[in-house]
């Protein structure tokens, strides 16, 4: 019996590498990447949504220091599908990208050359068991504070408080809805006597 495997189930267990597909702006090389979240199970116990979230570092190539997925931003794809790309290679995690964080532009610290980095959240659905950096990297779930201490760049901490801030807000709406809500039945309710 032959089980067939529907394509976005595949992921290469090799990493692109190479630059001849590599997107320049103003002689800028340009680069995505994701910060992968998520939120702790269990009771919440603050209204502060960086208690609430979990967010998944990896070490760099050379293992000098701890970041968030990122690469380079191929003329084949969006930038959305690089920074997913990226982060399966990476981390070896799949989820949902929302939308940019930011933009940045930095100097490398390998190169005397500048880049322009764009970041996205990505919400993990999926951590994979096997993906292709995985022998190269080691990847970390940790707090938002411990990120912050460790994260190597500083635009990634940038980027980062962009998260934490974009999530807050989202909750507060969220919890302003439920109130609402709970206001408009208590006074329905009451109107029924």
């Amino acid at each position: 019996m032959v089980a067939v495997v529907p394509q976005e189930n595949v992921v290469a267990l090799v990493s692109r590498t190479g630059r001849e597909l590599q997107r320049y702006r103003k002689g800028r090389r340009q680069v995505v990447g994701c910060i992968p979240y998520r939120f702790k199970i269990g009771e919440k116990t603050s209204l502060d949504v960086s208690d609430e979230l979990e967010v998944l570092i990896i070490s760099s190539q050379k293992g000098k220091g701890m970041l968030f997925p990122k690469g380079g931003w191929e003329l084949d794809e969006s930038k959305k599908e690089a920074a997913l790309r990226e982060t399966i290679e990476e981390a070896g995690v799949r989820g949902i990208v929302g939308g940019k964080l930011g933009k940045w532009s930095f100097k490398s610290k390998t190169h005397d050359t500048f880049y322009e980095g764009y970041m996205f959240p990505l919400l993990v659905q999926e951590q994979l068991e096997f993906w292709p950096e995985q022998n190269v990297r080691q990847r970390v779930w940790m707090s938002v504070s411990e990120a912050r201490d460790v994260c190597q760049h500083w635009w990634m901490k940038e980027a980062l408080d962009r998260l934490v801030n974009r999530l807050a807000g989202q909750k507060v709406g969220r919890d302003n809805k439920q109130v609402l809500g709970s206001i408009n039945c208590t006074r329905d309710a009451k109107s029924d006597l």
